[in-house]
C-alpha cells in the first residue's frame, strides 16, 4: 500500500459526472485507519443560483437514515429493552397473527397464515416480510400506496396502525426485500424508550456526536443550505445526460417540521455530522471521548443475519455477492476493477445519491454525497469506490 495514495483519479472521475451533466456536484471525503486522508468539493449544490457544494451544505440523506436508525435501536437493544429474536408483536399487538401472500400469487387476496411471526432481527435485515410501496415487486405495494403507509403528515404510530389488517410480502425469513421494516424499527424505539424518535436521535446520538445539521427537516435559517435534489432526464437510464430540480415528492417538504418522522429515509445531514456517525462506527461504536454502542454490538452489525442461500436483490438493479447484517449491507467479493480489499466492505446508501462504505479488514473507507434522483446505484458511485480502492494498492 503507497505511503502517500494519488487521488486525483477519484476527483478527476468525480468531476466528469458532473462535466457530462450526471450530477450536478458531489464531496467525497476518504480514511485510512478512520483518519481522513481526502476531501474534497466539486460542483454545484444549486445550479440555479450558482451554489457551489460546500462543507456545510446540506443533503437529504434518505436511506443512509437506515444506519443511524439501526444504531438507535441497538442502544435500546443494550439497554437489555428487547432481544434479537423477539416477535416484534410482543412490543407492537396491533402485528399480530399476520397472513402472508403466497409465493408466486398476483393478488394481495391470496394468503395463508404466516409460519412462524416476523421477528425484531428480521427487521434489521429486511426480510421480515414487508415491503416497501414503490419498488413494485410485491402485490402489496398497491395496498401500501392505497393507504398512505409512508404519509408525511402522519406518525410513526399511524403508520404502524394502517398495517394492520395487510398482509405480508411473503413469509418471514424466506427472502430479503427492501421495505419499510426501518421505519418499524423506529416506532420500536419510541415504544422501548418511552420518547418521540426524533427526541431520542437528538439525545442519544445527534447531540454527543456533536450532528448540529442533522434532523428530520432543515430550520429557516438554514434554507440556503440545503441542496438542490435533482431528476434525470431519463430516470430510466442513468447514463443520458441531463437533469432538472425535483421536488420533494415522497417524504413531503424538508423546509419544515412534519409528524412522519421517518427511520428508514427522513433524515438531512451535512458531510461533516455524517462524516462524524460513520467513525463512530468505524471506531467500534466509540468516536473521540463519545461511546455509543459497545465493540461487541458493532461487530454484530458487520456480521450476516441471513439465511443461507438468501441475498440482497432489488427488482431494478443487481446487487451481487451482497448479504445483509444489523442494519448494514455486507459485500463477500470484490466488484469489477475493485481490489480484495472490497471483501467485508459494510456498507448503505441514499436514494439521491449519499453514500458510505467501510472496510474493516483494510481500514479503507469512504462517504460520497450528491443529490440525483435515482442515485441510489448510479455508475458514478460504483467508479468512486472502485477508484479508491484501486489509489491504495497502486
Amino acid at each position: 500500500m503507497p505511503a502517500n495514495p494519488d487521488f486525483s483519479s477519484v476527483h478527476a472521475s468525480l468531476q466528469s459526472y458532473i462535466d457530462r451533466d450526471f450530477i450536478s456536484g458531489a464531496a467525497s471525503v476518504i480514511l485510512k485507519d478512520n483518519q481522513v486522508v481526502d476531501r474534497i468539493n466539486l460542483g454545484l449544490a444549486d445550479r440555479e443560483k450558482n451554489i457551489p457544494v460546500q462543507d456545510e451544505t446540506i443533503y437529504r440523506i434518505y436511506s443512509n437514515t437506515k444506519i443511524v436508525t439501526s444504531v438507535a435501536a441497538l442502544i435500546c437493544y443494550e439497554r437489555g429493552l428487547y432481544q434479537l429474536d423477539d416477535p416484534i408483536d410482543i412490543y407492537l399487538p396491533q402485528l399480530k397473527n399476520r397472513q402472508a401472500i403466497k409465493t408466486g400469487a398476483q393478488t394481495a387476496s391470496e394468503t395463508e397464515p404466516v409460519k412462524s411471526p416476523p421477528t425484531i432481527r428480521q427487521l434489521f435485515c429486511h426480510n421480515a416480510g414487508f415491503s416497501y410501496g414503490f419498488l413494485l415487486e410485491s402485490p402489496l405495494d398497491q395496498l401500501y400506496a392505497a393507504k398512505m403507509i409512508l404519509d408525511p403528515n402522519a406518525s410513526l404510530a399511524d403508520m404502524v396502525d394502517k398495517l394492520t389488517d395487510l398482509p405480508l410480502a411473503y413469509q418471514p425469513g424466506a427472502r430479503w426485500q427492501y421495505s419499510i421494516a426501518t421505519d418499524i424499527l423506529a416506532r420500536l424505539v419510541e415504544v422501548w424508550s418511552g420518547d418521540r424518535f426524533e427526541g431520542f436521535l437528538n439525545k442519544e446520538i445527534f447531540r454527543p456526536l456533536g450532528m448540529k445539521d442533522t434532523g428530520f427537516h432543515v430550520p429557516e435559517d438554514k434554507h440556503h443550505r440545503l441542496a438542490v435534489n435533482y431528476v434525470p432526464t431519463d430516470p430510466l437510464d442513468p447514463m443520458v445526460p441531463g437533469m432538472s430540480p425535483q421536488p420533494d415528492q415522497l417524504l413531503g417538504s424538508y423546509l419544515a417540521p412534519k409528524a412522519f418522522h421517518s427511520g428508514g429515509g427522513g433524515l438531512v445531514s451535512t458531510m461533516d455530522d455524517y462524516l462524524g456517525f460513520i467513525r463512530m462506527i468505524i471506531g467500534n461504536g466509540i468516536y473521540g471521548e463519545t461511546q455509543i454502542l459497545k465493540p461487541e454490538t458493532v461487530q454484530m452489525m458487520r456480521q450476516n443475519q441471513l439465511r443461507d442461500n438468501i441475498g440482497v436483490q432489488f427488482p431494478t438493479w443487481q446487487m451481487p455477492d451482497t448479504v445483509f447484517g444489523l442494519g448494514l449491507a455486507i459485500k463477500t467479493a470484490p466488484r469489477p476493477g475493485e481490489t480484495t480489499a472490497a471483501i467485508g466492505e459494510v456498507h448503505w446508501g441514499g436514494m439521491a445519491g449519499t453514500h458510505s462504505w467501510m472496510s474493516p479488514e483494510s481500514g479503507i473507507a469512504a462517504l460520497v454525497f450528491t443529490q440525483r434522483l435515482p442515485g441510489f446505484w448510479h455508475p458514478f458511485m460504483h467508479e468512486h469506490k472502485k477508484l479508491v480502492y484501486q489509489a491504495f494498492t497502486s
